[in-house]
């Protein structure tokens, strides 16, 4: 398999990757597009910091293509939409150089308090501008931490240490979470008004494009002190800009910005009060090493099938929760594949309804193990995955509605993966595990109680309850040499049809399925492949 390494990376994450059995690793360090584009065609996975930007067009021509790596937080130079649409897994590694980068966020609000840009400039000038240097202090300070990740957390610690009141804004975060780190938890309107220092540590998305604009700062105290060492963009620069010369802003510093590298001409040059630095969030010998190494076990356990860690387009599985969910993604995924050949037409909606003990888990991987087995039998369908599986589904026309429910059931956990067609019908069928060996059970057809395994070749069959159906089956399939290793049957209420599920050895032919329905008191016979 080959590794493309397109831009620099720890030598210790290339070695890494070099040590291992069935790895071709390709150094092209400072390729053109063109370039990248060739050199990817034949690559199973391509590691990138921020300099290569890995397009759709050459995530369509790389048609062994597994997984792209950051090495790093951001992945705006990775065309996420169409990796997830080729099932291309997108990985990045957002805790190697997450000190670095509160470090030198920290390292900005000093030089904004204390004017040790201008100090040092002037004393290499030969000039001694003591009175005119005059800073303040950090300590007592309301700090604005806008997003609470891993780098926020740790922002927050070494403003606790020099003694300011921290504040933080993050939808995700909980009061619980907020009490645990002895921060208080605010609205964003809130973290505008009271912040003497706002520092941002946010993912750029639709979002945040701009969340600090003209109407933020006209909302901010006079002499704020604005920082942004996450993604340009999330700051709005012109807005940034008249409030450092109306005065607004007492000073900022900025990593980041939305256009990189920032242009020669560019307003924010020469601005009094304003601290540039070229993007060296992750600069530092421990974070790049710490990246690099990172993002190389994480590519090279992905194409040696292992886990999937840091995954920007797929639910990430911790390896012990994995060994756990493990029986129930194999039930979810023949539930998915029973329910999409039970229902036969046009499906408009796919409910998936959790009951019992598993409601405690993410029901995410669940879920796409419902939607993978969906799709598994689709004609044309190659390489469906964790990925690309919730698109292909939104891409049939089909609405997902998954349910946790408290309700009481028969069994510890249930599963129930319910289809309706464009024309009202519906067809359902429930599943759990039984046994100390966590066996699947199909356990109710369209609520018609039932025990049978998922075995790869089911025949499912519906007729009138009535003596001698199950004779005339058995010697339809006996004729042909077709041969029943298992047979479950279920019968009807009133008016109904009941049900016979049989687990077959052979395959039966087209011509014996039609021998079967041919009878008059069977209505429908069927396979149902669940490999």
């Amino acid at each position: 398999m080959k590794i493309l390494v397109a831009d620099r990376i720890s030598p210790l994450g290339v070695e890494f990757l070099k040590k291992q059995d069935g790895f071709e690793v390709v150094e092209a360090y400072g390729s053109s597009s063109e370039e990248l584009l060739e050199h990817s065609k034949d690559a199973s996975a391509i590691i990138v910091r921020s300099d290569s930007k890995i397009t759709a067009d050459i995530i369509s021509s790389s048609k062994k293509l597994k997984a792209v790596g950051r090495a790093g937080v951001g992945v705006d130079n990775v065309d996420i939409e169409a990796a997830t649409q080729a099932g291309v897994i997108v990985m990045n590694t957002p805790g190697g150089n997450t000190i670095a980068t509160a470090e030198l966020t920290f390292t900005h609000m000093l030089c904004g308090t204390r004017p040790i840009v201008r100090g040092v400039n002037s004393m290499n000038e030969g000039l001694w501008e003591r009175k005119q240097l005059k800073g303040a202090e950090l300590r007592f300070k309301n700090l604005a931490i806008l997003g609470l990740g891993r780098i926020g957390i740790e922002v927050a610690k070494r403003a606790k240490a020099f003694e300011m009141n921290v504040i933080a804004y993050d939808p995700y975060l909980t009061e619980e979470r907020a009490k645990e780190l002895e921060i208080e938890k605010v609205e964003l309107e809130e973290a505008f008004v009271q912040a003497d220092y706002i520092t941002v540590h946010m993912p750029l998305t639709k979002d945040t494009k701009d969340i600090v604009d003209e109407a933020a700062f006209a909302k901010m105290k006079d002499g704020v002190r604005v920082f942004n060492c996450a993604r340009g963009g999330i700051i709005k620069e012109s807005a940034l800009i008249e409030a450092i010369k109306s005065g607004k802003v007492a000073a900022a510093g900025l990593d980041v910005y939305e256009q990189e590298p920032l242009p020669e001409d560019h307003a924010f040059r020469g601005l009094d009060n304003l601290n540039l630095t070229p993007h060296l969030g992750a600069s530092t010998a421990e974070a790049q090493e710490s990246v690099g190494v990172e993002i190389a076990e994480a590519i090279a356990e992905v194409l040696l099938g292992g886990r999937i860690r840091n995954a920007i387009n797929m639910p990430s599985i911790d390896p012990k929760d994995l060994i756990t969910l493990k029986p129930y993604l194999d039930l979810c995924h023949r539930l998915g594949s029973f329910a999409r050949q039970s229902a036969q037409e046009n499906v408009s909606s796919i409910h998936i309804t959790f009951w019992g003990g598993i409601i405690d888990f993410d029901a995410v991987p669940l879920t796409r193990a419902v939607q993978k087995g969906w799709l598994a039998g689709i004609a044309g369908d190659d390489g469906i995955n964790d990925v690309n599986a919730p698109h292909k589904i939104k891409a049939l026309g089909i609405k997902l509605e998954v349910t946790k429910s408290s309700s009481v059931v028969d069994y510890n956990e249930l599963i129930e993966v319910k289809t309706i067609s464009v024309d009202g019908s519906e067809r359902s069928v429930r599943g759990t595990l039984l046994g100390k060996s966590n066996e699947p059970r199909i356990v109710e057809v369209d609520d018609q109680a039932i025990e049978v395994r998922p075995v790869d070749l089911l025949l499912v069959v519906r007729n009138v309850d009535k003596p001698g159906i199950v004779g005339k089956l058995g010697t339809i399939l006996g004729d042909h040499n077709v041969n029943i290793a298992n047979m479950s049957l279920s019968r009807a209420d009133c008016g109904e049809l009941a049900l016979s599920i049989c687990e077959l050895d052979e395959e039966p032919s087209e011509n014996v399925l039609q021998l079967l329905e041919a009878e008059p008191d069977i209505r429908e016979a069927r396979i149902s492949r669940q490999g």
